[in-house]
C-alpha cells in the first residue's frame, strides 16, 4: 500500500496514485511532489498546507453533558490573518495560458514539454502545470509521455474534418429550430460578439480570435436553453481549434473572412432565411477544418 508523502494530499495525486499504483508520467526531472506553491505566482512561494486543500481535521472531544461548552476564544490581535487559498485559481490561470500557447503555436505539435520546464516559463511550480496538462489530455490537446512530460498532439486533416462533421450534425438542426422561434431583436443583441471576432481578425490575433469565436457560438447555442448541448458543442469547438503541425500559419485574411461569416449568419437568422442559415453554418465548419 502506497502512503502519501508528507505535505501531499492523496486527493491531488490522481486516480492511479490514489489507488496505490505507480505511474511513470508524473514528477519528471527528479521533482519531489509536495504542497502547491502559490505565493505571488512564482515557484518557491508560500506553500499551501495539507489542511488548506482538504486534509482531515483532528478529532475533537465533545463537551460533557453535565458541563457547558467553553466559550470560543477570540483570535489574538497579533495572530496573522488566514492565508487565502488560490490553488484552483492558479491552476485555472495556467490552463488558460497553456490553451493560448497551443492556439498561437507557441507549444508546437509533436514536441514534448515537461511540467517543471513549463513551470519556470510561467513562473509557478510544476504542480499546477501538471494538473492543467492532465486536463488538456482529456481534451485531446496533449498526450502523456512517461518519464518525459507531455507531447502536443498532432492533429490530422481527417480528425479536424470529423470534428467539423460532428459539430454540423449537432448545431445545424438546433440553429434551424432557433431561427424559426427566436425574435430578431435577440439575434441583434449578439452583434457585439460578432464584432469582437472581427476586431481580433483585423489585427491578426489568432489567440484572441479563437476565444471570441467560441464566445459567439456559445451565445448562439445558449438561446436553446440546453446547457448540456452548449458544453458538448463548446468542447468540440475547442478541439477543432488546435493547430495542425503541417498546416500553414493562419493568415489574417482567413480570419477576416471567417469573422465576416458571423455577421452574415446573424443577418440570416434575423431574416429567418433558413437555407442561408444552413449553408453558412456548414461552410463555416468546413472552412475551420481546412
Amino acid at each position: 500500500m502506497t502512503t502519501a508523502r508528507p505535505g501531499e494530499d492523496p486527493a491531488e495525486r490522481g486516480p492511479e496514485r490514489a489507488r496505490g499504483e505507480h505511474t511513470h508520467s508524473e514528477y519528471t526531472d527528479g521533482e519531489h511532489p509536495g504542497a502547491e506553491h502559490v505565493g505571488g505566482g512564482h515557484a518557491g512561494g508560500g506553500g499551501v498546507d495539507a489542511g488548506d486543500v482538504g486534509g482531515e481535521l483532528p478529532p475533537t472531544t465533545p463537551p460533557s453533558p453535565t458541563t457547558s461548552p467553553s466559550p470560543v476564544a477570540s483570535p489574538s490581535p497579533t495572530a496573522p490573518p488566514p492565508r487565502p487559498v488560490r490553488r484552483h485559481s492558479v491552476r485555472g490561470q495556467i490552463l488558460d495560458a497553456l490553451r493560448g500557447a497551443l492556439v498561437s503555436g507557441d507549444l508546437v505539435p509533436g514536441e514534448v514539454y515537461s511540467a517543471p520546464t513549463l513551470g519556470e516559463r510561467f513562473g509557478v511550480s510544476a504542480t499546477p502545470v501538471r494538473e492543467a496538462m492532465h486536463q488538456l489530455t482529456l481534451e485531446g490537446a496533449v498526450e502523456v509521455v512517461p518519464n518525459r512530460g507531455f507531447r502536443v498532439t498532432e492533429r490530422s486533416a481527417r480528425e479536424l474534418a470529423e470534428l467539423a462533421e460532428v459539430r454540423a450534425l449537432i448545431e445545424v438542426p438546433v440553429m434551424l429550430r432557433l431561427a424559426r422561434t427566436v425574435p430578431a431583436e435577440q439575434w441583434a443583441e449578439l452583434s457585439p460578439l460578432a464584432e469582437a471576432t472581427g476586431r481580433a481578425a483585423a489585427v491578426g490575433d489568432r489567440a484572441a480570435y479563437v476565444e471570441s469565436d467560441r464566445a459567439f457560438h456559445r451565445a448562439l447555442l445558449s438561446l436553446s436553453g440546453n446547457r448540456q448541448l452548449v458544453m458538448v458543442a463548446d468542447d468540440l469547438h475547442r478541439r477543432s481549434q488546435w493547430p495542425r503541425v503541417s498546416a500553414p500559419a493562419t493568415r489574417r485574411a482567413d480570419l477576416v473572412a471567417d469573422a465576416a461569416e458571423h455577421s452574415a449568419l446573424l443577418d440570416a437568422l434575423m431574416a429567418r432565411d433558413l437555407p442561408v442559415v444552413q449553408s453558412l453554418i456548414r461552410e463555416h465548419f468546413t472552412g475551420a477544418a481546412d
